[in-house]
């Protein structure tokens, strides 16, 4: 397979993966919470990638990883694992999967601006025509008109689109220092290091809120593990892993936007399983901020 593809398949197999995490996350997260889903999973995700890597890589942990490595990796994880998940997964909760997912489409570009600025990526003009296209699909969905006032109005918790907002730039951030400290170093031991700092935030975070009964409280409900078990299979383990596969050989706002199919990837699970009833402006504003998004591919 040419190298130059590789990057462009991993990023789609990526879309795919993100797409069946936000389905069981929210599943997980509407049972026992956000921090105990996100607490959870990087344990199953940290023990699958350790136990793969020892058969793979001949060692189990990050042990050859170096200091930049370590540095830029675990802002990654900070940013990306523990901000930018925990909102998401509280968005998951106070305005849905597809909802939030949608918000995601505002990740890629600003992955892309932060691209420009700290990685020196190329920024066209083009891609202030894809954000503006992204903006307006996003406010399409999320805005509508008052019969009674004749004023717009936004359908969602204001609450739970700003999770989405925060998740988002932290997905988008965590990207980029992704980028930065990934160099030549293995993906596998990357997503640990991330993951590990990641895990460190969540206990600090659970520690200071005293929230550990929570978390005691949430390993008797079998239906919200396994749910947070096949989760962790396609989020830290299989998604993350082909993210980083996929930043290695090709640009951060390309990733992001393949990636960032979810918004209408989620859709048909949304009618089928969800039973949700979707307008069709719900759907062209999905797709004009995908479309939005894909203008980046110009870059």
């Amino acid at each position: 397979m040419p190298q130059g593809n590789i990057g462009e398949l991993a990023a789609v197999a990526t879309a795919i993966s993100w797409t069946l995490v936000g389905l069981f996350f929210s599943q997980a997260s509407k049972r026992i919470g956000s921090v105990s889903v996100n607490f959870y999973k990087l344990i199953f995700g940290f023990t699958m990638l350790s136990i793969t890597a020892y058969f793979v890589r001949g060692v189990a942990f990050p042990v050859d990883a170096t200091l930049n490595n370590w540095i830029w990796l675990a802002l990654s994880g900070v940013v990306g694992f523990f901000l930018g998940d925990y909102f998401m997964l509280k968005a998951y909760v106070e305005v849905g999967v597809r909802v939030s997912m949608l918000m995601m489409a505002s990740s890629p570009p600003m992955a892309a601006l932060l691209g420009f600025i700290f990685l020196s990526e190329r920024l066209p003009s083009s891609a202030l025509l894809g954000m503006l296209m992204t903006i307006s699909g996003i406010v399409l969905v999320i805005l509508s008109k008052d019969k009674e006032q004749g004023r717009m109005r936004v359908r969602y918790s204001i609450k739970g689109l700003t999770y989405a907002f925060i998740g988002a730039f932290g997905s988008a951030a965590g990207m980029v220092f992704s980028k930065v400290g990934l160099g030549d170093y293995n993906t596998m031991a990357a997503t640990q290091i991330r993951i590990i700092a990641g895990f460190i935030c969540f206990v600090i975070f659970v520690t200071v809120r005293k929230d550990w009964k929570n978390l005691r409280s949430a390993i008797k409900d079998r239906t919200a593990l396994k749910y947070t078990f096949l989760g962790s299979i396609f989020g830290p383990f299989i998604g993350v892993n082909l993210s980083l596969v996929a930043l290695k050989y090709t640009s951060t706002g390309i990733v992001s936007t393949i990636t960032s199919m979810t918004p209408v990837t989620i859709i048909p699970f949304s009618i089928v399983l969800f039973k949700e009833k979707i307008k069709p402006r719900e759907i062209f504003g999905a797709l004009l901020s995908v479309s939005g998004v894909a203008i980046l591919l110009l870059m």
